[in-house]
């Protein structure tokens, strides 16, 4: 039987190392939250798309603290992770077509040859008409119940949070219980076998893959950057900009199946293949020292044993 608690939080400073598991899960999701509903009206206006990315962020950095609490808190049926999971996905179709536009308008277009310049401007109309569409059901999304439903519910939960028993965990006691399972997720996906020479076409969604889990650990060792020193803030950087890398890999791969979608078979884009091949070869010009490491057995002990030694290095986290 789950022991639930409907105490208020006071919002008073508290040491770091005095915090327990309720209280910092009350002031990560609370924070989340906030943020995601803080960009609702400038997405609605659609004047500039870094909203929409903001919000989206914010809606998947949620996410990633419900998985992180789950076993910690007790939230309403509307408030729940598939509920939150839904209004990324609706916002991500909007997002992925604003990154691809704005990738041809201002990496690819203005370098190329006029008759590929056509041929990415008949691309560019194709995407701008299924963004009015995705803006559309953005826009039809934020209007309905169930995001309506979901923002009373957490307003409800963090004025009167629920919480199981392991909530009066503190979060330095509970730490190395919440991230080390996730550095072994990290540390045994099989993309870090895949040296530079042996990716393709087939490979890359290995690669695709370690992004996300990249993701995951990155908005998870996020929320506890505040525990651990500066070797911690290296690593949570170093797997940011791996994120990013692999990111930049897979919009291309989505650029490339988009192409050969839109454009009349046999249509001629030498420049392009040209400029998106150097682009990938810029980016996978790291991976093989970065693989390394990551294989390397003093690098994964260091990891773990990072992970075992939460520090006080914030006097505080306020509520």
């Amino acid at each position: 039987m789950k022991k639930t608690s409907k105490t208020k939080l006071n919002g008073l400073p508290k040491s770091t190392q005095m915090m327990t598991l309720g209280e910092y899960a009350h002031q990560t999701i609370g924070e989340q939250f906030r943020q995601m509903i803080k960009q609702e009206k400038p997405v609605l206006a659609d004047k500039n798309p870094e909203y929409l990315h903001q919000m989206r962020v914010a809606s998947r950095r949620l996410y990633t603290a419900l998985q992180v609490f789950d076993a910690v808190i007790e939230l309403p049926k509307a408030a729940r992770a598939q509920q939150v999971r839904s209004l990324t996905k609706v916002l991500g179709k909007l997002r992925d077509l604003d990154v691809q536009i704005d990738t041809l308008k201002q990496d690819y277009q203005p370098h190329l040859k006029p008759p590929e310049q056509d041929s990415i401007g008949q691309v560019l109309t194709v995407l701008e008409h299924r963004r009015c569409k995705a803006l559309a059901g953005t826009k039809d999304g934020l209007g309905r119940s169930r995001y309506q439903d979901l923002k009373l519910a957490y307003n409800a939960w963090l004025d009167a949070p629920r919480f199981t028993s392991l909530a009066e965990l503190s979060v330095v006691t509970a730490l190395p219980d919440l991230l080390s399972p996730l550095l072994s997720v990290l540390l045994l996906h099989p993309a870090w076998l895949l040296a530079t020479e042996r990716l393709s076409d087939e490979t890359m969604p290995i690669l695709h893959d370690l992004r996300k889990a990249c993701k995951h650990v990155r908005y998870q060792a996020d929320f506890f950057v505040a525990f651990y020193g500066d070797p911690f803030k290296a690593w949570v950087s170093g797997i940011k900009s791996l994120q990013d890398s692999l990111g930049k890999l897979q919009d291309i791969q989505v650029l490339l199946e988009l192409l050969t979608e839109i454009l009349p078979k046999g249509t001629e884009l030498v420049g392009l293949n040209q400029a998106i091949y150097q682009r990938q070869h810029d980016i996978l010009a790291s991976w093989n020292s970065v693989r390394q490491q990551y294989l390397e057995r003093s690098f994964r002990y260091q990891m773990h044993q990072m992970l075992l030694q939460p520090t006080a290095a914030a006097e505080s986290v306020t509520d």
